[in-house]
């Protein structure tokens, strides 16, 4: 690590969209950037014609980029491990890179996600799977990101938690851009809810636009689902001012609005018939919220938090509930004031 607690070598965990685009950006600012990917096909292509045609075809890859298919060469002489997998296997990804990470550097997830047994986020399973880890080089990356956009420029802001001010400001510094704004906070509860919950309500608002029920519906779905995220996120420690950010109602929005949204397709195909099972086995890149839906209801039910749009889209997902019986449901609740739970 070059200067005080600078950030200048970075090994990005996850050949994906969402790896592959960060990894590409990181290279105009820091001074060594290794991408570890898990396909060898994907591996030889960025190697051989520096375009990663799987995951995110039309994007040419920066010379300096360094495809590896280790985590011995990715992590050799690091400041930074960023993991960009999905969230499923976060912890298995983490326990096998685990003899090479080192006490110095900073760990960031790209990740949004919680874990389904645990009912962890990124951050507590990196803390629980590197029991020594400094918690105050832990971070996590969150906020309206389309990769797709970022890889084109398009001007981006997102937020980047972590407790420690000194390492969260240089995080800041490493990944800022002319079009890549970076924010910072010491929230890393809020942001991490934010971006993982959104999913779920993303799932609502796709199932919403297929049954054609308008843009007042979508609206609602967007507003009264921060609204549970908000309460949730609270309830864990989070400052309710973080999901009116970039990482809550910024990511909401994008997410439950947006075409290139996985989760909002997922919603579209359930609304318009589609099973659980011939979604996924359709579906190239992971889907967060299918996954996150099954934690947010566990973990709102351990919280004891009423999170009503969230236990209707779980019902759907995972009891074979209709979309159309889910909307009835949540639209003759008892009646009550708009700030009440």
């Amino acid at each position: 690590m070059t200067g005080k607690n600078e950030i200048s070598k970075v090994a990005v965990i996850g050949g994906g969209s969402w790896g592959t685009t960060l990894a590409n950006l990181l290279c105009g600012k820091a001074k060594e950037v290794d991408l570890w990917v898990r396909e060898p096909d994907v591996l030889e292509q960025i190697r051989s014609e520096r375009t990663n045609h799987v995951f995110l075809p039309g994007v040419e890859l920066d010379a300096r980029l360094r495809p590896v298919g280790t985590f011995e060469e990715a992590l050799s002489g690091k400041d930074l491990v960023l993991m960009v997998v999905p969230s499923h296997v976060f912890r298995e990804v983490l326990g096998r890179l685990k003899e090479h990470f080192q006490p110095h550097m900073c760990l960031m997830a790209a990740t949004k996600g919680i874990e389904n047994d645990t009912l962890m986020m990124m951050s507590q399973v990196a803390e629980d799977v590197l029991p020594g880890i400094n918690t105050g080089r832990v971070a996590c990356l969150a906020g309206p990101s389309f990769a797709r956009e970022v890889s084109r420029k398009f001007p981006t802001a997102v937020t980047i938690a972590c407790r420690d001010d000194t390492y969260a400001k240089s995080l800041q510094r490493l990944f800022y851009t002319e079009y890549f704004r970076v924010y910072i906070t010491h929230d890393l509860v809020g942001t991490q809810l934010g971006g993982a919950l959104k999913n779920v309500i993303a799932i609502a608002a796709g199932a919403s636009d297929a049954l054609n029920f308008g843009h007042n519906a979508r609206a609602a779905l967007i507003t009264r689902g921060l609204a549970e995220i908000t309460r949730l996120a609270v309830a864990m420690g989070a400052n309710p001012l973080t999901l009116a950010g970039l990482a809550g109602m910024g990511d909401l929005v994008l997410t439950c609005t947006g075409d290139l949204s996985r989760n909002r397709t997922v919603g579209i195909k359930i609304g318009k018939g589609m099973s659980l099972e011939e979604i996924t086995g359709s579906m190239k890149m992971v889907a967060e919220g299918i996954k996150t839906t099954r934690s947010a209801y566990e973990l709102a039910r351990r919280v004891g938090v009423d999170m009503p749009i969230t236990a209707e889209v779980y019902k759907i997902l995972y009891e074979g509930k209709s979309p159309k019986k889910a909307v009835k449901t949540l639209m003759t609740r008892e009646l009550k004031a708009e700030l009440e739970h």
